[in-house]
């Protein structure tokens, strides 16, 4: 399992490979920021 690297939360392999951005860093996850933040790509440090 792969690792939000803002809360350390667990997410699936998948929602990172999703989420993350280029390098393959998870900035946020359901732990930490609402859905709509990870949307608009907070997943990726697009909106922190």
């Amino acid at each position: 399992m792969a690792n939000c690297e803002n809360c350390g939360g667990h997410v699936t392999d998948q929602y990172k490979r999703v989420f993350a951005d280029n390098q393959g860093t998870l900035h946020a996850c359901p732990h930490c920021r609402s859905q709509t933040d990870r949307y608009d790509g907070a997943g990726a440090g697009l909106n922190n």
